[in-house]
């Protein structure tokens, strides 16, 4: 191309931005966006019971235990129902509890591979925080909850959330997140639709979460 037909384009394309900002100018200024969020959880409503309820909307299981036997037996239960007996687990020894359930254990040191993950069908983990406003999970690669590729890839997640770990809405989430670390977030199980509406789970993670709700 010459620098002659360069010239035309460049006036060519002045001439309709011209023409757009001219059309534009009797146009109405839009109106200020407020930004007044609401940070405070309603009075009157337990967040536990509120984060609970959500997740029950989006077709997960949630149980709710308050002490270490609570914890082990509610773990048995929901492990049985999933039919599941080996889970891959982050790293350490956070959630090496599991293994007093008769529970085949396979920690992610070193790190497995993406074909060893997919030959797993359950991941357990912790989480960063929960919303209860929107029944929410997010994790941050914590040490409790290990790489994300670890929550991606088996069909069934187990997630321990502590009561004191959920916060009432999003804004208050963000505060208390580290934007340095990466973070999934996670709103019930995996789903999504195709171009009829048809509902489809498993596309994009776990088909089946499971939630233990500690406190």
């Amino acid at each position: 191309m010459t620098v002659e037909h360069h010239e035309a384009d460049r006036e060519a394309r002045t001439v309709v931005l011209d023409r757009l900002r001219a059309a534009l100018d009797d146009r109405p200024k839009p109106p200020p966006v407020r930004r007044t969020y609401r940070r405070e959880r309603p009075a009157g409503l337990d967040p536990a019971a509120r984060f609970a309820a959500r997740l029950a909307d989006y077709d997960a299981t949630v149980l709710r235990v308050h002490d270490t036997r609570g914890l082990l037996l509610g773990a048995s239960d929901l492990l049985r129902q999933a039919g599941v007996t080996r889970l891959v687990v982050p790293s350490g020894n956070r959630l090496s509890w599991l293994s007093r359930l008769g529970a085949e254990l396979v920690v992610d040191t070193p790190e497995l591979s993406r074909d060893e993950i997919g030959t797993i069908d359950a991941v357990a983990t912790g989480c960063a925080l929960a919303v209860a406003e929107t029944g929410t999970i997010v994790l941050d690669t914590g040490p409790d909850q290990g790489r994300r590729v670890l929550t991606l890839l088996p069909d069934y997640h187990l997630c321990v959330v502590r009561a004191d770990q959920i916060v009432g809405t999003v804004p208050e989430a963000v505060a208390r997140l580290d934007p340095r670390r990466p973070q999934t977030w996670i709103s019930g199980p995996s789903a999504t639709s195709d171009i009829e509406l048809e509902r489809v789970a498993g596309v994009h993670g776990p088909r089946t979460l499971h939630v233990l709700l500690v406190g």
